[in-house]
């Protein structure tokens, strides 16, 4: 028996390394993000809006896409992995986002001149849930001449299928939503 157990220890771990690794990119939204009205484009949107910074916390910052399987615990999945860090993904996803919703704004992630507005966002939650939901959660601030505005935010979105896919095509499409409430409350804060 002890000159199979190499043998039969080899064979459990080839079968345990064959786990497929699944890679995940949010898709940036286009069509389905309205335009903010003409009249409110008008007013201001000659400064630039730079995106500082989306941040996550660590439970998040990792390369495994997080699933809540009850109301206290967390899981991070080992075999499906976001394909770039999900705070580069986020604040890439705004970028476009924004831009489309806000067409003739010039939104960017790096600093442009002098003098722009500062948008950072924080994220608390963007993960897939037990009851089939998808959450979306955090904070923004932008300063605006001077003036620093903050605003809470939480989505929670039905899944309309089972999985990872459906959890990440989920998530995008808030993130997308969450970008449109951005694009109007940052097209009022400017108009006024």
């Amino acid at each position: 028996m002890m000159k199979w157990m190499p043998l039969l220890m080899l064979a459990l771990s080839a079968c345990s390394s064959n786990t497929q690794t699944t890679l995940y990119q949010l898709p940036a939204g286009t069509s389905a993000v309205a335009p903010v009205s003409q009249s409110a484009l008008m007013v201001n949107n000659s400064l630039p809006v730079w995106i500082e910074r989306v941040s996550v916390p660590d439970y998040l910052a990792g390369n495994g896409v997080v699933y809540q399987t009850s109301d206290v615990k967390y899981v991070v999945a080992t075999s499906n992995l976001w394909a770039s860090p999900l705070d580069q993904q986020l604040q890439q996803t705004l970028v476009t986002n924004l831009s489309n919703a806000l067409p003739g704004w010039l939104i960017s992630t790096t600093p442009l001149g002098e003098q722009h507005d500062t948008l950072n966002v924080n994220v608390t939650g963007f993960h897939g849930r037990y009851d089939g939901q998808a959450i979306i959660s955090g904070s923004w601030t932008l300063e605006h001449n001077g003036q620093i505005t903050r605003q809470n935010f939480n989505l929670t979105l039905p899944q309309q299928e089972d999985g990872y896919d459906a959890m990440v095509r989920t998530l995008a499409q808030g993130w997308q939503q969450q970008a449109q409430r951005m694009a109007t409350a940052i097209s009022a804060i400017r108009s006024n």
